[in-house]
């Protein structure tokens, strides 16, 4: 009977791998039989439609709408964004249900204000465009290819706690619980995650089969014997349809996680016909000049502070200080939402998962400004990294002597920059643009700030005014006494100091 659920097993993900060839054959076959001419009239035609759709929303990009849509695109820092800044200015209530992690759902069924997702613009079809803000982090497309093979290598490398990838199958598909989030959830994890767990386990078992192994280059990107090298990973299909040019197309609506029918054959256009993505490019950029908030990741602190100032702003304005009290009762009650990632955690080493539990307690009330906002904020990132830091250590644990730090980045050679950069050429045009917004972004509310602050000075004995005069009688009267005795105080020193200098001037 063992025999035979072993063999079940191995059935199972034979065809599993088969299915997986199938997939990819499919799609390496249908690229081939795509021709200039016909490729040339799909991009073309997909983006006039793009611009025609756009141009029949007519509103201030400033303002903020009645939901905002973050388009998380991975590896950008948008994690501490969510939790940090959003979850403070949103109750749970106001959030489009399990909107972060699952994928494909229609939130025009449900009265929600914020919709957080690494889904791409695509889902903007499903969302009252006129009434939607949206907003998106762009990174340097080097650092976040090399980030993306990092946290594709942490994340499988979890896995390494079971004796075998079937074990570690079969408790990845374990039934979760309702409030429990799973990174394998999550786009593009649910594709890259797999694919790296099971090239992890392949590369054990080989060193289990040669016993001693001497790893002697300590470049943990080119570290054959215990993970995919880099050059590799960049050189696969799947990082072909996913992370190559990821950002421009998540923006575009074009992955292969869209809503739109001719998403993958638009994409898979301009993936054999560089020239063509010219259209999807500029498409993108229309779409981050349309939105409400670009990030730098780069540009934490400015960025930040520029998020704080333009959304934070906006979504405290509309708090009505009536309701901070329900508010508060509503945070104080809300479930505990957990991420469940495969992992090391000794108190859960059967079920294979390590679980972090985020926990809002920050008071969202009308009382919170901008400044408290980033006080909030900075604390947050910094319990949010910590707990990040030791999980990636423990998970990195299971591949050493691999291990990837700031450090380590000057390790991986020259030319596989220039490769990644040559690879991502759209996101290297798309980031300078990002950039471009970004720093007039920053300039007018810099400005803003700045002839606020100068008017509230001018306006400060007007102020003063309009406070004594909100005043009641009763506390008027409580302050005369006061006031009189400052008043005697002052005439007192007058008097003495002018006693003094009569008196000098007779002894001269």
């Amino acid at each position: 009977m063992l025999w035979n659920r072993g063999t079940l097993n191995m059935n199972s993900i034979f065809w599993k791998l088969a299915l997986g060839l199938f997939f990819f054959g499919s799609v390496i076959g249908s690229f081939a039989e795509l021709d200039f001419g016909y490729c040339e009239r799909v991009v073309n035609k997909w983006a006039d439609s793009s611009s025609s759709r756009e141009e029949h929303v007519n509103k201030d990009k400033r303002s903020l709408q009645d939901l905002l849509f973050f388009l998380h695109v991975p590896r950008t820092g948008g994690r501490t964004y969510f939790h940090c800044f959003l979850r403070k200015l949103y109750d749970s209530s106001e959030e489009c249900p399990r909107s972060y992690d699952k994928l494909h759902f229609n939130p025009r069924k449900e009265k929600c204000k914020l919709l957080a997702t690494h889904d791409d613009y695509s889902l903007m079809a499903k969302l009252p465009r006129e009434r939607t803000s949206v907003m998106t982090i762009v990174r340097d497309p080097v650092a976040r290819v090399l980030s993306t093979y990092e946290f594709s290598v942490e994340v499988a490398a979890r896995f390494l706690v079971h004796p075998n990838i079937s074990s570690a199958m079969k408790m990845s598909n374990r039934i979760r619980k309702s409030n429990v989030i799973s990174t394998l959830d999550i786009w593009p994890w649910k594709y890259l995650v797999p694919w790296m767990r099971e090239d992890l386990f392949a590369r054990r078992d080989a060193r289990k089969v040669k016993g001693v192994v001497i790893i002697e280059d300590d470049n943990p990107y080119d570290m054959e014997e215990m993970l995919m090298p880099l050059r590799k990973y960049l050189d696969a299909p799947i990082a072909h349809d996913i992370i190559h040019n990821g950002a421009t197309f998540q923006i575009a609506g074009l992955t292969n996680n869209s809503h739109l029918s001719e998403a993958h054959e638009v994409r898979h256009c301009v993936q054999k016909f560089k020239s063509l993505g010219e259209p999807v490019l500029q498409v993108a950029k229309r779409r981050l000049d349309s939105m409400l908030y670009v990030g730098l990741t780069e540009e934490h602190r400015e960025s930040a502070s520029l998020f704080a100032n333009v959304v934070g702003s906006q979504v405290l304005s509309q708090v009505i200080p009536s309701d901070a009290t329900a508010k508060i009762k509503t945070l104080r009650s809300e479930a505990r939402v957990t991420i469940s990632e495969p992992g090391s955690d000794k108190s859960n080493i059967q079920n294979g998962t390590s679980e972090v539990a985020l926990n809002v307690t920050e008071a969202k009330s009308g009382n919170m400004t901008v400044k408290t906002l980033m006080e909030v904020y900075e604390g947050c990132i910094t319990h949010l990294r910590k707990s990040q830091g030791t999980r990636r250590v423990n998970s990195l644990k299971r591949i050493s002597p691999a291990n990837f730090t700031r450090g380590t980045r000057t390790r991986v050679p020259r030319e596989v920059y220039q490769q990644i950069k040559t690879l991502n050429n759209l996101d290297v045009e798309l980031y300078k643009y990002a950039k471009e917004i970004f720093a007039q972004e920053h300039e007018l509310v810099s400005k803003k700030l700045i002839s606020t602050s100068e008017r509230s000075i001018v306006d400060l004995p007007g102020e003063l005014r309009n406070v004594l005069g909100e005043m009641g009688e009763e506390k008027m009267w409580k302050l005369l006494p006061v006031g009189l005795i400052v008043i005697l105080l002052i005439v007192l020193f007058l008097f003495v100091n002018a006693r003094r200098r009569r008196s000098s001037k007779v002894k001269i």
